[in-house]
């Protein structure tokens, strides 16, 4: 190992010593007031565009105009959790914490679809805000509400990527998790990021760098970046996301593949706004077409303000945002606002973020002390986690993502998720099924017994294996109206005293397959 003389370590310290401060990011009140009303208002502008496009077929042809006449903006979801936001810093101050927020989305009625309305369901309940977005409770904690919910943050931290993250990963807690998080976190970055820099490639390479390498959020990022890098196409590249990621997370509404999608409309849509509403329009099938749009707008921007978004479109919606209902959701109160007056009311908050952070603010003038982007700590779940909660002495095996329909493609495959004391799941691999294992030395007379349901309308077949030796084949069939559990009783009496490993199937490639394919519910799995 070669050492290093005590002169050339004096002289790095006085090199590094005489190394001049970063300097700070400088904007004046109204710049940073006119980029956050841009971010308001582009992500309306992109989701209005690109909802034709939503959980449906990508687009052909150019985009140029809104579907519909507006007069203004409606209440959606993609904007109205961050409107609640707003009120909840307004009410409680720039230490809001996620119980606060939890309790502003009670009084403002937050949750209409996927993620976020299983969150509204559980606050119900009477959950806190914390579990409501967890696995433990929430079925759809990987879709993309977190990551829609996350544009507030990046203007309320400008040029402080690790806050804008930290607000992001703390408060979207609310309705997601783990890798949906990363993708709130990694968006917000891009979106301070770009009051602080010119260019959207760079802004990305920065934001990645705030997710754990092990997240797949960050993988799938990470990769539309090596590939534009080594010059393939958007189309390849697009497509390349959507082969990798869309078989682990098949619903329309997840997280990961839309947030590669974002990144790669981001990358070649090289900070135009029509080019990178033109690449979310068609760059894949039944994708969330409108977040994606939104949140590279959003990042666009930040970086260029008003002046970025086409006038015709803003002018058309009037500056207003109206409406009573979020989906079937009556909003509490009713929303009228000036989506100008939203962007005062954020910059205001903003600013006591800024200097709470050690800026400063003088007359017109704000300067923003930088910040060099920190990784945060890895935030993983896997589906197989489940089982400590159900019962840890068995453990889950090729689980698979899936989705239930709400809010995005009606039909997709079942899920895994937990339901109180019942686990509900679906194969990650069809053809290889889905496996409950269990290893243990049985007593003199054993058996296994379990409760085991089936949709109403659906089946899945059971298998259950004692080492080598199948002990039971049975079709689960579902009927009437509401999930029926049935008992299931083995009799182990052939392995008494051994060493037994117990593996229960879920196969859905039935027979003939003479019913629809659906999740199985398990209860109460005991060995005597």
């Amino acid at each position: 190992m070669t050492k290093t003389s005590l002169p050339t370590i004096a002289l790095i310290l006085l090199t590094c010593a005489s190394l001049p401060a970063a300097e700070p990011l400088k904007l004046t009140r109204s710049d940073y007031e006119d980029r956050v009303n841009a971010i308001w208002h582009g992500q309306l502008i992109a989701v209005l565009l690109t909802l034709p496009f939503e959980h449906q077929v990508a687009a052909a042809e150019p985009v140029r105009a809104f579907p519909k006449p507006y007069t203004a903006a409606f209440v959606d979801d993609d904007w109205y959790y961050e409107m609640c936001a707003v009120r909840a810093f307004e009410k409680y101050g720039i230490g809001l914490t996620l119980e606060q927020l939890g309790q502003q989305w009670r009084e403002n009625a937050c949750g209409s679809y996927g993620s976020s309305m299983v969150t509204r369901a559980n606050l119900e309940k009477g959950l806190s805000a914390r579990e409501a977005g967890h696995p433990r409770y929430n079925r759809l904690w990987w879709t993309i509400g977190p990551v829609f919910s996350a544009d507030l943050y990046g203007a309320l931290a400008p040029g402080m990527p690790n806050e804008a993250g930290r607000l992001a990963r703390e408060l979207c807690a609310i309705n997601g998790y783990g890798e949906a998080l990363d993708g709130a976190v990694l968006y917000a970055g891009a979106i301070s990021l770009g009051f602080a820099e010119s260019d959207v490639r760079e802004v990305l390479r920065k934001a990645v760098r705030l997710i754990d390498p092990s997240s797949p959020y960050r993988q799938c990022v990470e990769s539309v970046i090596q590939m534009a890098e080594n010059g393939q196409s958007f189309e390849a590249i697009a497509a390349a996301v959507e082969d990798r990621w869309r078989v682990e997370y098949p619903a329309s509404n997840n997280a990961v593949p839309n947030g590669g999608l974002a990144a790669a409309c981001l990358w070649f849509g090289n900070g135009d706004f029509w080019t990178t509403i033109d690449l979310a329009c068609r760059a894949a099938d039944f994708s969330d077409t409108d977040n994606s749009a939104a949140t590279a707008i959003s990042i666009i921007a930040a970086m260029k303000g008003m002046k970025a978004l086409p006038a015709e479109l803003v002018e058309q919606l009037n500056d207003r945002i109206t409406g009573e209902k979020l989906g079937r959701v009556t909003v509490t109160p009713a929303v009228d606002e000036k989506i100008s007056t939203l962007a005062k009311r954020t910059a205001a908050i903003g600013e006591k973020i800024i200097t709470a952070k050690g800026g400063k603010i003088s007359g017109d003038e704000i300067h923003i002390l930088p910040e060099s982007v920190v990784t945060q700590a890895a935030q993983r779940f896997q589906l197989s986690d489940l089982t400590q909660w159900w019962n840890p002495d068995w453990t889950l095996e090729r689980a698979g993502f899936g989705g239930d329909g709400v809010g995005a493609m009606p039909g997709i495959r079942g899920y895994t998720a937990l339901d109180g004391d019942t686990l509900i799941t679906y194969p990650r691999d069809e053809a290889r099924s889905l496996l409950l294992r269990r290893k243990l030395k049985l007593g003199d007379a054993p058996s296994l017994e379990l409760q085991v349901a089936a949709d109403p309308g659906k089946a899945w077949e059971l298998n259950v294996y004692a080492n080598n030796k199948r002990v039971l084949a049975r079709t689960i069939e579902g009927s009437g109206t509401e999930v029926r559990f049935e008992t299931i009783k083995i009799d182990l009496g052939d392995f008494a005293g051994r060493e037994t490993t117990l593996r229960l199937y879920q196969r859905v490639l039935l027979p003939g397959q003479l019913k629809v394919p659906g999740v199985a519910y398990w209860k109460s799995p005991v060995v005597r």
